[in-house]
């Protein structure tokens, strides 16, 4: 059996359409709240910021996956998570979906945050031990304090690390289907999971200067992932399509 075909399949399954509906809506609150004139940031208050910032909060882990930074970035999360999410909630039910979306999301945030605090540490450690010298504060001194806090205080943003997730238990349950690349290009799901996981750990590694993709929430959300469909599903490994 090499394609995806339950007797029972609704196109647009309880959580996944809420999903898309609530991601709808406050893309478009962001963008009505945005510019420099508005007195409220959705990306201060509700992205994903390093533990080390002064604008992190614990409910971050949670809202930032429902904020995206353009139309190409939400549309094309909500695409995957209408193709792919849609399959497994049919297949688990929507209390286990949602269960299962949430804690990848979660959980990619907290592998991202984590590598990004260690990156971080060299940074942080040059700012106090500036702070605390006798530097005149000429001009130089205040240029790398700004050039700090831009760094420390960078938003991360998206529903990505919960979609690498949702993709990649599509994968693990659904390695023969076919996926159709730019809808014309078909390719199994396996081998789809396989490159893309391997492009993303490799550019999460590379830390290119530059690259303002969070990799490692993508890399991440994967894991996540794929541990968990791995466990709930260890009593029928064999039921592969």
């Amino acid at each position: 059996m090499t394609q995806f075909r339950p007797t029972r399949f609704e196109v647009l399954p309880t959580i996944v359409k809420n999903l898309l509906i609530i991601n709808g809506l406050i893309f478009l609150a962001q963008n009505t709240f945005a510019g420099p004139t508005s007195a409220f940031s959705f990306e201060d208050y509700f992205a994903l910021h390093a533990w080390q910032s002064d604008l992190y909060k614990p409910w971050q882990l949670v809202t930032h996956m429902f904020l995206h930074g353009d139309l190409g970035h939400i549309f094309g999360n909500m695409l995957a998570l209408w193709m792919f999410g849609s399959i497994l909630e049919n297949l688990w039910g929507p209390k286990r979906f949602l269960l299962f979306y949430m804690l990848c999301g979660v959980g990619a945030a907290v592998i991202h945050l984590a590598i990004l605090s260690y990156e971080l540490i060299p940074v942080v450690r040059t700012y106090h031990e500036i702070m605390t010298s006798n530097i005149p504060h000429n001009q130089d001194f205040l240029d790398y304090v700004v050039r700090y806090n831009r760094k420390i205080n960078v938003a991360t943003l998206g529903a990505s690390g919960a979609i690498f997730g949702v993709l990649i238990a599509f994968v693990y349950l659904f390695p023969n289907t076919y996926i159709y690349i730019y809808f014309l290009f078909p390719i199994k799901a396996k081998y789809l999971g396989i490159l893309y996981f391997s492009y993303e750990l490799f550019f999460a590694v590379k830390n290119s200067a530059g690259d303002n993709v969070a990799r490692w929430a993508h890399v991440g959300g994967a894991i996540v992932g794929f541990v968990l469909v791995y466990i709930w599903n260890r009593k029928n490994r064999k039921h592969f399509y």
